[in-house]
């Protein structure tokens, strides 16, 4: 689990941020969802550490992450896993070498143990035998399943995903979230996805915060938010022509 409290964050005399309150729960995928400029990506930067706070406290399994030392910050670091919006993966390297990274760079696992890590990865995100492949030789909901095994593949507590389904079609998207749920069940992580992905919301959604103007504007879950009466969600979900017809008949439903 991650808790904030009242988490703020200026840059010069711009606030970005402002007395954020939230918590994401282990074993949920927890969405941050809003407009672009919002807030969220430094939301994000802020629990990760790529960004020190003005003010507040992170909390992961209950102890102030603002707060360690340059050590416990490593190792906390450790305990996460990172999903990036364009895969980030090495051109240079193979599938192999992509995933082994990180267990390279802070473990002292012998050959066979990465190995063996490295195989058991790529299984579980449906990608056995592509070892010896480059990227490139690869389609891009491959490259995100790769960067998947890689993101798990020191067995995180905590994954983080910036728009998981950026790039891809409707149904590799799909397929993107429906591991992203599956892994976070089976190895009770607590997830936290960045998205703009409506389909995602709906499907994957267990807990919800809506950034708006830097603020927790909104929070439930992917229920709540096909019925919330609040209205800077509505337009954002409901944005196009067609979502607000679907919006009007499903409220006419749930008010029969």
């Amino acid at each position: 689990m991650i808790r904030i409290e009242h988490l703020n964050k200026s840059f010069g005399d711009k606030q970005v941020l402002f007395d954020i309150n939230t918590e994401f729960q282990k074993g949920k995928v927890n969405l941050i969802i809003g407009a672009s400029g919002q807030g969220k990506s430094v939301l994000t930067k802020c629990i990760v550490g790529l960004l020190e706070p003005d003010s507040g406290a992170i909390y992961y399994g209950g102890q102030d992450f603002l707060n360690f030392n340059r050590q416990e910050k490593k190792e906390i670091r450790k305990q996460i896993g990172m999903l990036f919006q364009a895969s980030a993966l090495f051109d240079s390297m193979t599938v192999e070498e992509n995933v082994m990274f990180p267990l390279t760079m802070f473990t002292n696992w012998t050959k066979k143990e990465k190995l063996d890590r490295v195989n058991f990865c790529l299984d579980r995100v449906n990608l056995s035998g592509i070892n010896h492949l480059y990227p490139s030789e690869c389609s891009g909901g491959m490259q995100k399943r790769i960067a998947i095994a890689r993101a798990i593949s020191m067995q995180p507590k905590y994954l983080f995903c910036d728009e998981p389904n950026s790039g891809l079609d409707p149904k590799t998207s799909i397929v993107i979230d429906n591991l992203i749920k599956e892994l976070t069940y089976e190895f009770d992580i607590t997830t936290v996805v960045i998205t703009h992905d409506m389909n995602s919301v709906i499907e994957i959604g267990d807990t919800i915060l809506f950034i708006h103007q830097g603020k927790n504007w909104w929070q439930g879950d992917k229920h709540g938010i096909i019925t919330t009466d609040n209205k800077e969600v509505s337009d954002f979900v409901y944005a196009s022509e067609f979502m607000k017809e679907i919006r009007a008949s499903i409220m006419k439903n749930h008010n029969t």
